[in-house]
């Protein structure tokens, strides 16, 4: 189910270095009532897929509210600092939980979790992200030709931690997407729970977490192991 690990266990002042998948790894399994993948703090990055991040920016670090957690440090200049999950299956459903705080040194957009798909040129690139720009979160649908659809946002500011769950049909243009930020149930500007679009595109999927966009200064987010699963109750309380 885990793609080859690409780095040992670390605490954040050891080096990380930078690596890109480049064939697809084997899918999640579909399964009833079953956490499908979870990153592990006590295993180290290796637990992710994969990590793209500069040498000594990612790690584990202590938090006084969450305990152990990760923390990807994205230094000006520098255009990401991210891990991967491992690949996902085309038209399963599942579950993806996880809090987050961001620190961003300047006014530019980062994205702070993505629904990556391979390749990037001539598809949805990102089909459901997250972004932190100007003191609002936000939630985006990219469809397959790569125009996007604001879904949702909410004000946000600094160190703050939220907790995020996303419910994601996988699918090209049939895909759905319902919302959790702090444990509600959040309605889109379509008015709608649910979000039908693009969840889906080119040739492999998989989740990204940490930090994306060159920017002119650093950008840090702190979060919990991300965890996929089969239902909502599995993924709630990260």
């Amino acid at each position: 189910m885990f793609r080859p690990a690409l780095a040992a266990a670390l605490v954040l002042a050891a080096p990380v270095a930078l690596a890109v998948p480049a064939a697809a790894g084997p899918a999640l399994p579909n399964s009833a009532d079953k956490v499908l993948w979870a990153a592990d703090t006590a295993r180290g990055p290796s637990s992710f897929a994969a990590v793209q991040c500069k040498a000594g920016n990612f790690g584990t670090v202590q938090d006084a509210a969450k305990g152990k957690v990760w923390r990807a440090k994205q230094v000006a200049g520098e255009e990401r600092c991210e891990t991967l999950s491992p690949d996902l299956t085309n038209g399963s459903t599942i579950y993806v939980g996880w809090s987050s705080r961001v620190r961003i040194d300047d006014d530019q957009s980062r994205y702070v979790f993505q629904l990556k798909c391979s390749p990037s040129e001539g598809t949805a690139n990102h089909p459901v992200e997250i972004d932190i720009a100007d003191g609002r979160v936000r939630l985006q649908e990219w469809d397959t030709d790569h125009v996007a659809h604001p879904i949702w946002s909410a004000p946000v500011g600094n160190d703050q931690w939220h907790r995020y769950v996303l419910k994601l049909r996988l699918g090209r243009t049939d895909g759905t997407i319902d919302f959790w930020y702090d444990g509600v149930k959040q309605t889109f500007t379509t008015g709608s729970g649910t979000y039908t679009g693009t969840t889906w595109d080119g040739t492999r999927n998989y989740l990204k977490w940490g930090s994306y966009h060159p920017s002119p200064a650093d950008a840090v987010n702190t979060f919990t192991s991300p965890v996929i699963a089969t239902t909502y109750d599995l993924v709630k309380g990260r």
